[in-house]
């Protein structure tokens, strides 16, 4: 029975299985249990196809014994744990179920857990990592925050057959994160610390110190393989790190894992999301190179990334090629004891002072900046997605119409021998096939240019996507600086509990202001380079079409 819905965000499809929906949209859906995290179903334009679970959410008619309402449920969700949250005062939202491919099992591994299996884990993550919060704290506010994407129409990776559900409740992701407890002085101090990250100053601030060994990694060669007799199915990737130049290879479940341990880990760093599963068509050549490429970029952000490309983890799944001593090392990662709150014991930090105030007009900055950024990164991949669905379909169609016409004309002016010219005819025949060739050119131009300037977006939106989250970490943690001041000055705390409060803030403080330095070098690196690849790329292709055009001019020369 087909049900009504309404959509949640805007969604811009790439796949001919898939189709656009828009922002407060009215649906229909054809069936409301999803197709691994896939719903099907119509939009107001009458176009039919997929679009994800979690973006939309189903209007329910209600009733009781008085009247008549509407309810409006997100589509697929499961039941609430009612163990975290107030029974009186609870909100939830629900993402859908995950696609999940079935080359991700993990039976080869013998192991029973993929992911953390801690109680943060359980309940779900916000970006990067982190429990959302509510902004307001009405019980009848119901919040959805948007599903964190690595690009405006993907979907996280999750767990093989699992629902995540993500509850909302009256403790926020700076208590969950556990950043309140270190800020308050709750996590204890380690005797021994076998890891260690350090922040520098430099000409713009705090900065992370650059990793001594820095290198490259490739992801070359996708293969298809399979296994247990060809009933599993999967593609495997040569990764191979400049620093040993032995190649490893690995599945895209191995990438999820290492995803899934540095989001546990890096409370206060931006992870980038990666690069998104699909539906259907997953051993298609088209999806195939696109994830290739998306994953390239990932690792290419990973290895730039002055800490990320340290962790004993990721060496693990660069270096290891051993079956066994992979599980070793797995397990190793997954025990890690520095992780969230117990990680900011690993930093050690510049001695100049800063100002706190200095500090908080400066994360806020970098909030109002992230946010435009976000804006306009979402808007040119709108664009540019639009572009090339013009380039493939309504370019190309309009050029053979144009080809088609001339081709129309040089057949008429053959009807009449004794005045006809076959240069002539010749020379519009062929004005009609270079049209089509040019047709046929812009169709295929995308994958010169368009293409990577979205998976360079898509990387992006993932990054901003990451740091409202951790920016309300800082902020909570300046809020605890100010509130333990204030008690300091009542008599309510000892000044030498507050000072202590005040030191630990400043290490969230430099941490946070290292990753902004990181980012804003990062991008303006990385869009340089697109923006220099894409106008390469436009001048190489108007070139090769002003060639065809200048040969087919000379034709006319003779006559």
């Amino acid at each position: 029975m087909s049900l009504k819905a309404k959509a949640l965000y805007t969604f811009q499809s790439e796949n001919k299985e898939e189709i656009s929906i828009q922002e407060n949209e009215e649906l229909i859906i054809f069936d409301e249990n999803s197709l691994d995290g896939w719903l099907q179903g119509q939009n107001s334009r009458g176009e039919r196809g997929l679009f994800p679970a979690s973006y939309v959410e189903i209007v329910r008619p209600r009733t009781n014994s008085n009247l008549t309402d509407y309810s409006i449920s997100p589509a697929s969700s499961p039941s609430n744990n009612s163990s975290y949250f107030d029974s009186a005062h609870h909100t939830s939202y629900h993402l859908g179920s995950y696609e999940e491919d079935d080359d991700d099992d993990w039976d080869d591994w013998d192991d029973t857990s993929t992911v953390v299996e801690d109680e943060e884990t359980r309940r779900g993550y916000g970006a990067n990592g982190h429990a959302h919060q509510t902004p307001h704290s009405n019980p009848n506010v119901h919040y959805r925050p948007k599903p964190p994407m690595e690009r405006q129409d993907s979907i996280s990776s999750s767990r093989k057959g699992s629902v995540v559900g993500r509850n909302l409740n009256r403790f926020s992701s700076f208590v969950r994160s556990g950043v309140e407890a270190f800020v308050l002085g709750d996590v204890p101090m380690m005797s021994k610390i076998a890891e260690t990250y350090c922040i520098e100053m430099g000409s713009k601030g705090p900065q992370w110190k650059a990793n001594p060994r820095p290198f490259s990694c490739s992801i070359e060669d996708p293969t298809k393989q399979t296994k247990f007799k060809g009933i599993k199915t999967y593609i495997s990737y040569r990764v191979t790190p400049s620093h040993t130049g032995r190649p490893v290879y690995r599945r895209y479940k191995h990438f999820d894992w290492l995803y899934n341990r540095l989001l546990h880990k890096f409370t206060v760093i931006s992870v980038p999301h990666l690069p998104e599963k699909q539906a259907t068509g997953r051993f298609e050549e088209d999806f195939i190179e696109k994830r290739k490429r998306r994953l390239i970029l990932w690792m290419d952000h990973m290895t730039s990334h002055p800490v990320l490309s340290q962790y004993e983890g990721f060496e693990h799944f660069l270096m290891c090629a051993d079956d066994k001593q992979w599980k070793l090392g797995k397990r190793r990662a997954e025990k890690d004891e520095m992780v969230g709150a117990t990680f900011l014991l690993t930093f050690q930090i510049p001695s100049e002072h800063q100002d706190l105030q200095d500090v908080e007009e400066r994360v806020d900055s970098f909030k109002t900046f992230t946010k435009k950024m976000d804006d306009s990164v979402m808007q040119l991949t709108h664009v540019a997605s639009e572009l090339v669905r013009k380039h493939v379909g309504g370019f190309r169609k309009e050029f053979q119409k144009l080809g088609n016409a001339f081709q129309s004309v040089s057949q008429a002016f053959t009807l009449d021998p004794p005045y006809s010219s076959d240069a002539l005819n010749n020379a519009i025949s062929h004005t009609g096939r270079t049209y089509e060739t040019i047709g046929e050119m812009f169709a295929e131009q995308p994958k010169n240019d368009l293409f990577h300037m979205l998976d360079k977006l898509s990387l992006y939106q993932g990054l901003l996507s990451n740091f409202p989250d951790i920016i309300h970490l800082q902020k909570g943690a300046f809020a605890k600086v100010k509130e333990s001041q204030r008690m300091s000055d009542e008599g309510k705390m000892d000044q030498e509990e507050a000072d202590g409060i005040r030191k630990r803030c400043r290490v969230v403080g430099f941490a946070l202001q290292a990753e902004m330095n990181h980012f804003h070098d990062r991008r303006a690196v990385d869009f340089k380079e697109m923006m220099q690849a894409y106008l390469r790329q436009q001048i190489a292709f108007y070139q090769r079409v002003g060639q065809q055009l200048e040969r087919t001019l000379h034709m006319y020369d003779n006559i």
